[in-house]
């Protein structure tokens, strides 16, 4: 018997306005480069593929290195492991670049940005693909420590509830969830990414999840 993997009730509204936040809601267009930002989330690569086939960029960057909740999922690195799906989806070996050392999303973009240098690549707009509720950090980040380059963010095209359901645990999404709202005020305030609007509706609801005790990810 398939297990549950249902939003709890009382927590659907709250859930469903922090995904709605973290959704840039860009319209998509031809850039120079995709970054695929590594995660748990191996739907970056499958989303990064579709759009290199749909001629939307003609070369794609996979960052990452792992974290503690990656390792084991992907043993051998983030960015590999998404290389290594692209390749499967069709994406030719010439059309990907590895980055395999970032450990978090500013990695992600200043060593891509430096992978890409160092290849006398410089892109004029990138387009940053990662999980949905990553979009406004990675956008927010991007802003700060590449404020030159345009950006366009973007992820797989599913609603909540199919993305949990894709995930198979609502625990690991609603505390990653929670985890990214945090970061969005707190890393403005280190300096590590620019400002972002956050509207009363959306700390409430953060404010729900952490109270429910999803703080797993919370800094």
């Amino acid at each position: 018997m398939r297990p549950t993997v249902a939003i709890p009730a009382d927590l659907l509204e709250a859930t469903e306005i922090l995904w709605d936040y973290h959704n840039m809601h860009h319209e998509l267009r031809p850039t120079d480069v995709g970054i695929g930002l590594g995660s748990h989330d191996l739907g970056v690569a499958d989303c990064a593929a579709r759009l290199y086939q749909q001629g939307m960029f003609p070369l794609i960057v996979f960052s990452g290195a792992n974290a503690p909740t990656t390792v084991e999922r992907f043993p051998r690195g983030e960015a590999v492991h998404y290389a290594e799906r692209a390749r499967e989806l069709g994406v030719p070996a010439e059309a990907i670049i590895t980055e395999p050392d970032a450990t978090n999303t500013g990695e992600n973009i200043v060593l891509t940005r430096a992978v890409l240098g160092a290849r006398q690549i410089v892109p004029q707009a990138v387009t940053l693909i990662s999980r949905p509720y990553q979009q406004r950090r990675a956008y927010a980040t991007c802003r700060k420590v590449w404020p030159e380059v345009e950006v366009v963010c973007t992820s797989l095209p599913l609603t909540l509830v199919e993305y949990v359901e894709s995930i198979g645990d609502v625990d690991r999404v609603l505390h990653m969830l929670a985890g990214d709202t945090q970061r969005i005020e707190l890393y403005a305030h280190r300096g590590f990414a620019a400002p972002q609007p956050m509207p009363k509706p959306v700390k409430q609801a953060f404010d729900a999840l952490v109270t429910r005790g999803y703080t797993a990810r919370l800094l």
